[in-house]
């Protein structure tokens, strides 16, 4: 790493030493930006990584909730809106006991490069609570996202600051906080939320955007790094776990195992259609696929502290559920691609070592960004008035995730880099992107 990027790290460690996450997330960065710095050594005289480290913006807000018993929470609110040089605000919202202000810091400093990696005009943000949909009534959901809602309502639009869901927000949340929104403007503006219901504004494949994206960008992987008959492990079972298993099967891949937070399945023929019927449909856990599938088996823990011969694994659950030890699980498992499929699942150690042995790794802003692309398809369509047939968006996702892998070759090339160094390659390319666009706006 720089000298400069030392510096501004240890910055913020000594500013917010309790934000793990997010300085874990920036450590990353930098280290991998160091050619970028070295061949820009006027970045430090415009202060641009302080400028580019710190949220323009970062709301936080209490969320009073009556329960059905007549009992009152309160829960956090946050929406961090890190970056707006190339776009609107754009990142996702988390309904999580996790969230804190470090998450959203991390994952709204991320966002920032993903979204330009998109080729998109879109820039980052990420909002959300440390409430838990999971352990509440449908009625406390919905009263829940309305009161979410009245407090965030004043601090997004189409033009400023567009959400959409995230880890414990999906269709039935997005259509509950859209709901709220239109009732306090007083007017309709889908092009305020993305991930919406078909019927008011939402786009085909959005759904399926994260998953397929991560497939067709570990395609474009394979092209240059064959393997036959790939098996693949995919941690998680949400949307991005479910629908990258149901691309990898539609390419002939085999998908051996899936886990969700409490334990994970192996199966040579993996049912994904009973899979997306436990955690959607009945919103249960994986321990019910052995018997509602006929085959297969359960096994409690982490898939990454099991041993499962592979070629390649989908990391899709939450952040830094891979560190270091599980790595060298991985590793011995025989896998040669890690693609992140969630953001941030492997911590700095994993990622070291997985470079040690040689093996491809592919960070989340670049493998898992077709869900904001396609979210900006879908703002796209809410401009004008338009909707999209799903082969027209996938088609559309497609080449967005081949543009990623060749933004990301394409930086490597420049600054003598590895082809395969796709942590400096998607770094690079999105950050010299948002870099060139500050500058050009002056003292940003």
């Amino acid at each position: 790493m720089t000298d400069y990027g030392t510096r501004v790290i240890e910055g913020i460690k000594a500013r917010d030493p309790q934000q793990k996450e997010f300085i874990q997330a920036v450590t990353e960065m930098l280290d991998s930006l160091s050619p970028m710095l070295q061949a820009h050594p006027e970045y430090e005289r415009m202060a641009i990584l302080e400028r580019l480290t710190e949220p323009e913006r970062a709301i936080m807000f209490k969320v009073p909730l009556e329960t059905d018993d007549g009992r009152l929470e309160v829960y956090r609110g946050y929406r961090v809106q890190f970056n707006s040089a190339i776009g609107p605000y754009k990142g996702g919202l988390r309904l999580h006991p996790s969230v804190n202000l470090s998450i959203m810091k991390f994952l709204g400093f991320e966002q920032i490069f993903k979204n330009a990696l998109t080729t998109l005009p879109i820039g980052g943000a990420k909002g959300g609570s440390d409430f838990d949909p999971k352990t509440h009534s449908e009625a406390e959901v919905r009263r829940f996202c309305a009161s979410f809602m009245t407090e965030l309502y004043r601090h997004i639009g189409p033009d400023t600051d567009v959400p959409a869901g995230d880890m414990g927000v999906g269709g039935r949340e997005i259509g509950y906080l859209y709901g709220q929104y239109r009732r306090l403007v007083g007017h309709s503006e889908p092009g305020v939320l993305t991930g919406k219901g078909l019927t008011f504004g939402g786009s085909l494949a959005r759904t399926e955007a994260t998953g397929f994206g991560l497939v067709y960008f570990l395609q474009e992987v394979l092209k240059q790094h064959p393997i036959a008959n790939p098996r693949l492990i995919i941690s998680g079972s949400g949307n991005v776990a479910i629908y990258a298993a149901v691309k990898a099967q539609q390419c002939g891949y085999t998908v051996v195992a899936m886990s969700d937070s409490k334990g994970y399945i192996t199966d040579p023929q993996l049912d994904v259609a009973t899979v997306r019927k436990i955690k959607e449909q009945m919103r249960k856990g994986l321990d019910l696929y052995p018997q509602m599938a006929g085959h297969g088996t359960y096994h409690a823990g982490s898939v990454y502290d099991a041993v499962i011969p592979c070629d390649v694994v989908l990391p899709c659950g939450t952040q830094n559920e891979i560190d270091a030890a599980r790595a060298r699980n991985i590793a011995a498992d025989g896998a040669r691609i890690v693609a992140e499929g969630a953001n941030m699942p492997d911590n700095n150690d994993a990622i070291a070592f997985y470079r040690q042995q040689g093996m491809i790794f592919v960070p989340g802003k670049a493998a898992n960004a077709g869900g904001v692309a396609t979210s900006a398809l879908e703002m796209t369509q809410n401009s004008q008035r338009l909707s999209w047939t799903f082969d027209q968006v996938d088609a559309k996702l497609h080449g967005i995730m081949q543009d990623i892998h060749g933004q990301c070759q394409k930086a490597c090339a420049e600054y003598g880099l590895a082809p395969d160094d796709y942590v400096a390659g998607a770094n690079i390319a999105g950050a010299g992107k948002v870099i060139t666009a500050m500058i050009a706006q002056g003292l940003y």
